[in-house]
């Protein structure tokens, strides 16, 4: 069994999970990146049950929530407590060169990807030039 004698465990435990320390931060690690048509990003969320886990897009704001939870029943005795527990929350602030309302969510592995399209008004296209008698000529 597991012994730790310190008198100030709990006021630690409790500052690490609201502030983090340097080791473990109290928020969501994330990766974003363009691939093609389609902005990523990718959130670690181990041991996050999937169904605790909410995204949502307001105007041009997603948030992100996600919640941890220790193991609970009648026979569990937590020995160590070192992983942060609670509820994470983050947001990201989508340009208008994202299609939103087609905004896809995966979770796999502990990790939760998000997949934007790029809006079509954001894609290079080409413009065609008329060439001949098609505009008249301006004089001042």
């Amino acid at each position: 069994m597991l012994m730790r004698t310190d008198p100030f465990r709990e006021i630690d435990r409790l500052a690490e999970q609201f502030f983090g320390t340097t080791s473990r931060p109290a928020v969501m690690h994330m990766d974003a990146y363009r691939d093609g048509d389609h902005f990523y990003a990718a959130f670690d969320l181990p041991g996050v049950d999937p169904d605790s886990i909410d995204c949502t897009v307001e105007r041009n704001v997603l948030t992100v929530r996600a919640e941890r939870r220790r193991p609970t029943g009648e026979n569990v005795e937590l020995v160590a407590a070192e992983r942060p527990m609670g509820t994470f929350t983050r947001q990201l602030f989508l340009g208008d060169t994202l299609d939103a309302d087609r905004l896809e969510a995966g979770y796999d592995n502990g990790v939760l990807t998000l997949r934007i399209p790029i809006a079509e008004r954001a894609k290079p296209r080409r413009v065609t030039v008329n060439a001949g008698n098609g505009h008249k000529q301006l004089t001042a």
